[in-house]
């Protein structure tokens, strides 16, 4: 390899590593969606005045009565979550970018946050901007209780990159003798209060042309129409296997790039902001189509796509191999309708053939397009699986949402991925679950197995067979003390931290990663891209998590 080949493949891993910390921190705040999404669901559309005088309800729902007051206050939790996303935002991004003494730069981005705000409000009331018509439409707004500008979550995230950034370098810092009792992390607030003091001065002076500018973008991806919207949905669904899809999609769904609507007088900016501003407000009629294209297109691929994909696999199993094919891929399918989670399904298209999850990924664009064309206005707290279509599909009605284009593009997806998938598994002999050559396992295959067969040429039909390990080489060791072994022990950890399904690290040098003792360890898959290392486990990785930091900290380790 060249020298500059060398260097370009070193910045594309220091890059990769740098979203990957980027996209984990994310996924702390969007954590929060599901429950505030179920509350505000339920409560604002069992509250609504419209649906409780059409079923004659006032008995049971009306004003004043229990029940009522109780889906009120399930309304106004679920909203509070939605209000104050940017602080949100600031507090977990801060939270998933700090390497060390998480809970000093969590509590110094709530503060940083606090204080470039009032910066910005202290400047609106000194030259008198709130009032003087200077200011485009829809730039000032309560921020936490503050007339401040309307930055949404790009504020928050603004101050959290910020801030772990700071503490990050400073919260080891030695100071002098006579003032020493403020080095270390009580340095840390001290010095972010006084940078977004300065941040909050310089916001005031840009941002209104920061905001201009990201309402004209957003004006722009509106403006490309259906294309725009296929488009979208074959870019996000392409970056699921590197998990950098959270970066992509999350400025759609937060910020003016994803649209802006006056709602009760309010303006919001964000495609997920504006379908559960719309859920909350009792005014509204017809949820907007403009905000819900970046959402709904998903729940024709979970909910139908996928599981008719996974029965086609089943079909074609071999017989002697059908029975423990069945249970691999109905617990997929299932995973995939529910909880939107579709990583075994997935990664198995991409180890299989490259073609099949391409195709995939262009039938997604295709879906997402559909939906913006039949004018559906389902939106997603996070899955784009059958809780969210239920609630906030079926139970908010067909006028405000027309969620029956959803089953009815379902069903054709589930023939067209049975049919299609199940003819190119067929017409290519590719070897999907169950039709594994005699003595092979029967496997979802993974990422990882999808790099190996990468290195390897391409040529094999089946992953390598990777260092087995016995039960006597791995003892009785506890999950965590296998997972640190995997990862090269703990000197070799600078960062852990966990998505939605993945344990996400950085670690010192990868070389010292062992894949097989990670497998060992319960993953489906590894994944690395220079020092980034992604260990894929579910569903339960936040609890994995936790009891590796814990094992870590302990004398065990």
């Amino acid at each position: 390899m060249s020298a500059s080949a060398a260097a370009a493949r070193g910045r594309d891993s220091r890059l990769f590593g740098v979203l990957q910390r980027v996209g984990r921190s994310f996924m702390l705040p969007i954590a929060l969606l599901p429950i505030a999404g179920l509350l505000l669901g339920i409560g604002s559309s069992l509250t609504n005045p419209a649906m409780i005088a059409a079923y004659h309800l006032e008995a049971v729902l009306g004003t004043g009565t229990v029940l009522g007051s109780v889906l009120s206050v399930l309304s106004a939790v679920g909203s509070i979550i939605f209000d104050n996303l940017p602080l949100l935002f600031a507090m977990g991004v801060a939270l998933g970018m700090a390497e060390n003494e998480k809970a000093t730069a969590t509590l110094a981005a709530a503060i940083s946050f606090f204080v470039m705000h009032e910066t910005i409000h202290s400047l609106l009331e000194l030259t008198g901007r709130i009032s003087d018509g200077s200011l485009p439409e829809g730039s000032v707004a309560d921020v936490v209780g503050i007339t401040s500008l309307e930055m949404g979550v790009f504020g928050g995230i603004v101050v959290g990159l910020g801030v772990a950034a700071l503490h990050n370098r400073f919260y080891k810092i030695r100071l002098p003798g006579v003032i020493s009792f403020f080095g270390g992390t009580r340095f840390v607030p001290i010095i972010s209060t006084v940078t977004y003091t300065a941040v909050g001065v310089l916001m005031f002076f840009i941002w209104p042309y920061i905001q201009t500018a990201i309402y004209a973008l957003g004006n722009l991806v509106r403006s490309s129409g259906y294309v725009g919207t296929l488009v979208y949905g074959f870019i996000e669904r392409i970056l699921i296997p590197f998990g950098l899809h959270h970066v992509f999609y999350l400025p759609f769904w937060q910020t003016g790039l994803g649209g802006t609507e006056m709602i009760d007088g309010v303006l919001v900016s964000g495609a997920q902001n504006i379908f559960f501003a719309e859920l909350a407000s009792p005014d509204t009629t017809l949820f907007s189509v403009n905000a819900t294209r970046f959402m709904a297109g998903k729940f024709p691929l979970m909910i139908f796509g996928l599981p008719g994909m996974a029965l086609a696999m089943y079909r074609l199993a071999r017989p002697e191999k059908k029975k423990a094919a069945g249970g691999l891929l109905l617990s997929a399918a299932l995973t995939a309708m529910i909880t939107g989670i579709t990583e075994p399904l997935e990664f198995t298209f991409l180890f299989v053939a490259p073609s099949m999850y391409v195709i995939h990924s262009l039938l997604a664009g295709v879906s997402y397009m559909l939906m913006h064309v039949l004018r559906v206005g389902v939106g997603m707290t996070f899955s784009g699986g059958i809780i969210d279509f239920l609630l906030f599909g079926v139970l908010q009605g067909q006028k405000k949402t027309n969620w029956l284009m959803i089953p009815l593009v379902g069903v054709i997806y589930f023939a067209v991925y049975y049919f299609l998938f199940g003819f190119m598994i067929k017409k290519f002999n590719f070897i999907t679950p169950g039709r594994e050559l005699d003595g092979g396992d029967v496997k979802l295959y993974t990422r990882a197995d999808y790099e190996d067969k990468k290195r390897r040429g391409g040529d094999e039909t089946v992953p390598p067979a990777e260092p087995e390990l016995s039960d006597a080489d791995v003892g009785l060791e506890s999950t965590s003390s296998l997972i640190l072994r995997g990862l090269g022990g703990r000197g070799n950890i600078e960062n852990i931290d966990a998505c939605a399904t993945r344990l996400r690290v950085t670690v010192k040098n990868s070389e010292l990663v062992t894949d097989a003792l990670l497998k060992k360890s319960g993953a489906a898959g590894v994944i690395r891209r220079g020092t980034g290392v992604q260990v894929v486990y579910g569903p339960q990785v936040s609890v994995i998590k936790s009891d590796l930091e814990e094992f870590i900290a302990s004398d065990d380790a």
